[in-house]
């Protein structure tokens, strides 16, 4: 008998989470995902994107902090308005692994749709 040593416990720190990963982190908080969809609209600065929510400005500049190390949101600071704009590249890999996942079930369905639609290939009754 041979005893193994427990496998390790990993903890995910956002730091080290793979770029998709931080993405979907990121987008996950109903916040991020409001200032996100303001910025697909346009550039914005931060008071703009905090006067929808409720929360201070720090609290703001947090959640833009987390968009902007995913990737998805850079920011420019001129004077003392600080101006957001959405990265496309970011969106664009969230948007190509959804639908990959899309495309792999719809091939998933269609078959066991196929299968479904043969006749004879399935047994109505099982105390037969």
């Amino acid at each position: 008998m041979t005893i193994r040593p427990p496998d390790p416990i990993v903890k995910y720190v956002p730091n080290h989470l793979g770029a998709l990963d931080q993405v979907f982190q990121a987008l996950a908080d109903p916040a991020r995902r409001s200032m996100v969809e303001r910025l697909v609209r346009g550039p914005a600065s931060v008071t703009e994107l905090a006067r929808p929510l409720a929360m201070s400005l720090p609290a703001v500049m947090q959640h833009l902090q987390v968009l902007e190390a995913c990737g998805l949101v850079s920011s420019q600071k001129a004077g003392r308005v600080r101006t957001c704009r959405i990265e496309p590249a970011a969106l664009r890999t969230a948007e190509a692994w959804i639908a990959s996942q899309r495309t792999t079930w719809e091939r998933r369905l269609d078959r066991l749709g196929e299968y479904l639609a043969e006749p004879g290939t399935h047994d109505q009754g099982q105390g037969s």
